[in-house]
């Protein structure tokens, strides 16, 4: 047993000797930067929740906007548990930790993945309050989850990354978003490792290098969700566009916070139809 397969372990068993999950989870939903009230939301039926420092080995969310706790909840007839704050790389915790809440979403039971941030558009068509399907992502500037010895339980030594973001469930989130009058663009997301916002130097690069959008979250989740087999969706919302070159203006944490609530409505609208369409594949 690898040492990562061994932390997943200690965390699973943890849980289940103190009956704290509630049911097999069907979805795994991450709320990104300040979209954890979709977690108390009326249109989410809580159930349980398990804060991530009472989680043996478990990291914990030191960010504002993420609150740092797993809850448990249904949307219709969906078992979700939801991540409401993930933890990030730029927190000083290593890669393999960075996942670890994945895995376990994984271990517990769930096969969809919708994951979902606050980004920064670098599309100059895209304006802070839309909503962006992820089509595909740039994982070369963070370090890959799957770097060190493979554990074969979890999945192949080198997986198919060619359809990490499921064409089945972004036709199901289109749909939501087109019944809901909501325009839903798409983009390819870059992940760089923050804590700091971009240069115009850096957004240049990445815009030539076919990036739509820029954040500090999601694409290394979706590698280590797309290694175990989990079926993944992405959503960001653009908050604020990007440094220098789309927008002349500073960048700060209360900004992203504060467009992510003004779009607070239309994003838990846009999730729940989501949860509550989709087909689970057995």
């Amino acid at each position: 047993m690898t040492d990562i397969k061994r932390e997943l372990e200690t965390a699973y068993l943890s849980l289940k000797e103190q009956n704290r999950i509630p049911f097999t989870p069907d979805i795994a939903l991450v709320l990104g930067s300040g979209l954890g009230d979709y977690a108390d939301s009326a249109d989410f039926t809580k159930v349980a929740e398990i804060p991530y420092s009472e989680i043996e080995g478990f990291p914990v969310s030191t960010v504002s906007g993420h609150d740092g706790r797993f809850v448990f909840g249904t949307a219709g007839d969906k078992k979700v548990v939801c991540m409401k704050g993930r933890v990030h790389y730029y927190e000083g915790y290593p890669v393999d930790k960075v996942v670890l809440p994945i895995r376990l979403m994984q271990r517990m039971g769930a096969k969809v993945l919708l994951l979902t941030n606050a980004a920064g558009g670098v599309n100059p068509s895209y304006r802070p309050g839309d909503f962006v399907s992820i089509s595909d992502h740039i994982s070369s500037f963070m370090p890959s989850p799957l770097i060190g010895p493979n554990e074969d339980t979890f999945g192949v030594r080198f997986p198919d990354m060619s359809q990490v973001y499921s064409l089945r469930l972004r036709e199901t989130l289109c749909e939501c978003a087109r019944s809901l009058n909501i325009d839903l663009k798409e983009g390819v997301y870059v992940q760089l490792t923050g804590p700091n916002y971009e240069t115009p130097a850096e957004i240049r690069m990445v815009s030539k290098l076919g990036a739509d959008l820029v954040g500090m979250s999601t694409v290394i989740e979706a590698m280590a969700a797309r290694h175990m087999g989990m079926e993944i969706c992405g959503i960001s919302i653009v908050t604020n566009m990007a440094c220098g070159v789309i927008s002349g203006a500073v960048l700060s944490h209360e900004e992203v916070k504060e467009t992510a609530a003004v779009a607070k409505e239309r994003f838990t609208a846009l999730v729940t139809c989501f949860l509550k369409t989709l087909t689970i594949s057995l």
